[in-house]
């Protein structure tokens, strides 16, 4: 989508936009690591996320004008995260995930733009990213992108079920699951044939569990399994979640189940990988 798109955006509603919110896990990043509460809501920044190209820091998102992102338009506000490029023309790195957003509806980015106004400025600027030579270079990022940076659907789903084209969008969309759960090659990028398929941690401990049907996955577990365990963050085996699922847990609750049961019945319907050994 072009840069010139943008100034079709609707009139965004902040009531929409706070499932929105949830969804697109903006405060598993952008609140303070340890955040409870309405203090999830206070978007400063300042997260770290370690990887082998150094670590990426989030940003201050608050309403604050000067050190989050108050003085921005709508307009400036879906380029960010639909096309990753600042109000400044610069390229975001995709530890923000726009290649995700970039599946965003109109409506959704609008209406998340509303309710993020309502949120509290927060009077913190967030550090610049810590990375080595040569990924502290920006200009490559517009390479990525052109090999990377497809907003087409990751599967296919065969007629209007709406269920699933509901949870591929909330999966492949708003939810990013893809970015943990899907390895990647050399340059970073996601690997589309191994799709949700587990990957390697990015901050170095253990690997990010393989959300398929295949085996190492989750074939045993039902719809209504999968569906419970993002509600309660309890498995069928009774194990509770851990780690940074605990953050897209959390958001994944707030969600209505009819929302969650697709996100299950999607996760049902990708194809099987086997986790690696």
């Amino acid at each position: 989508m072009e840069a010139k798109a943008m100034a079709g955006m609707p009139q965004g509603v902040a009531d929409r936009g706070e499932l929105v919110f949830w969804a697109g896990g903006c405060a598993s990043c952008h609140a303070a690591e340890k955040a409870e509460g309405d203090d999830k809501l206070k978007l400063g920044g300042g997260v770290v996320l370690k990887t082998g190209f150094g670590d990426f820091i989030a940003p201050n998102i608050s309403s604050h004008a000067a050190d989050g992102i108050g003085a921005w338009s709508l307009q400036d506000f879906a380029a960010a995260m639909r096309l990753g490029v600042s109000p400044e023309g610069y390229h975001y790195y995709p530890s923000f995930p726009y290649g995700s957003y970039a599946r965003i509806s109109d409506n959704d980015v609008a209406d998340l733009w509303a309710f993020m106004q309502t949120l509290p400025a927060v009077d913190s600027k967030a550090p610049e990213h810590d990375l080595a030579f040569p990924f502290s270079v920006r200009r490559g990022i517009g390479v990525w992108k052109l090999l990377y940076a497809d907003p087409s659907p990751v599967i296919n789903i065969d007629g209007n079920d709406a269920v699933l084209l509901r949870g591929r969008y909330l999966v492949e969309g708003l939810g990013h699951c893809g970015e943990c759960h899907t390895p990647r090659d050399f340059a970073g990028g996601l690997i589309r044939e191994r799709w949700l398929a587990g990957a390697p941690n990015p901050e170095g401990e253990g690997r990010i569990p393989n959300i398929t049907s295949g085996e190492g996955g989750i074939g045993s577990w039902s719809v209504g399994d999968i569906a419970y365990y993002l509600e309660t963050g309890f498995t069928p085996d009774f194990d509770s979640v851990g780690g940074s699922m605990v953050k897209v847990q959390e958001n994944m609750a707030m969600l209505s189940p009819e929302d969650r049961a697709a996100i299950a019945a999607y996760l049902k319907a990708v194809p099987e990988h086997a986790s690696e050994k």
